[in-house]
């Protein structure tokens, strides 16, 4: 990514946008605090030993700490079976002390990934990959939304000054992020064009994007002609590549210093969409906190008073 100071004012500043999220989410995990006399906690599992993966993990739980809540971590080897895992899943879910619950994808080849996401309580599932929570958004019920896509549409509000009416196009279909995403805007009154890999024309496709956003990793995938003038550009991507002297460095699937120009706003990578990542699963942490201590729902999500 080339520094052009002439460039500054058209990047979206994930890490500020998270920071402030987060201030507010500390706040408010004070407040609920100080009204339930409980701590939200965070339970996030990771299986193997995936050296990246790790840093991660343990930037959340530092992240939570930060934001005044507790973390739990549970880190098992790669040789941990499907039955261990649910297991486990189990036991949180039936924790007082554990208001969200994120299991680190991917998972080992003898784990079902699907099978896993649908084990975590839905009131639990912060990571709002479950069905419960797919199925709330594509309805437009309240839920636990995915954080990516969830940390995309915040950028894109602080960014703009109204979405409704907007065509966004979305390169990308994974349930990850870009089913989520899709769902999010048209709930904001986008026009919503979504493009994967049997998409003919893609490039043609993108060019219709008042918004633009691009989670496929595939580094480098858009190219600047793949931007319409003025657009604003959420580049979900991170690819870390070598350098011909050895060291590396993070891109995403944007090409940044083609589309910076073209652009009217652009996330950069990195320090765009990851921070509020992080922010949005704390954000969400504290919302199933909230609902479990203030709307008195038990271990499965129900609420007391329910027969």
């Amino acid at each position: 990514m080339k520094h052009d100071p002439a460039l500054s004012e058209k990047l979206i500043d994930g890490k500020a946008i998270a920071r402030r999220l987060t201030d507010r989410v500390k706040a408010e995990a004070e407040t609920l605090r100080e009204r339930t006399g409980k701590i939200p906690g965070l339970a996030v599992v990771l299986v193997g030993d995936d050296p990246a993966s790790e840093v991660y993990v343990r930037n959340k739980a530092i992240q939570t700490h930060r934001a005044g809540m507790r973390s739990f971590m549970h880190m098992l080897p790669e040789t941990t079976s499907q039955d261990e895992l649910l297991e486990l899943i189990a036991r949180l879910n039936a924790d007082p002390q554990i208001h969200g619950i994120l299991v680190q994808l991917p998972l080992p080849k003898q784990i079902d990934p699907i099978l896993v996401t649908n084990a975590i309580a839905p009131h639990k599932d912060v990571d709002g990959l479950g069905e419960v929570n797919a199925g709330r958004l594509s309805l437009g019920i309240d839920g636990l939304v995915p954080c990516t896509p969830l940390g995309c549409l915040i950028l894109l509000k602080e960014t703009l000054p109204a979405l409704r009416g907007l065509h966004a196009v979305i390169i990308g279909a994974s349930n990850l992020v870009g089913k989520p995403m899709a769902q999010l805007l048209l709930k904001e009154g986008c026009t919503v064009s979504v493009g994967h890999i049997d998409t003919k024309d893609a490039r043609a496709l993108a060019r219709e994007g008042d918004i633009l956003v691009v989670a496929t990793g595939k580094n480098g995938l858009v190219r600047g002609d793949w931007i319409k003038p003025g657009a604003t550009v959420i580049d979900v991507g991170i690819t870390r590549i070598a350098l011909p002297d050895g060291k590396t460095r993070l891109v995403g699937d944007v090409a940044f210093d083609e589309a910076a120009p073209i652009a009217g706003h652009i996330t950069p990578v990195p320090g765009g969409v990851g921070p509020m990542t992080i922010a949005c699963l704390l954000h969400n942490t504290l919302q199933a906190a909230r609902k479990i201590l203030e709307n008195g729902q038990d271990s499965t999500g129900r609420s007391e008073q329910t027969p």
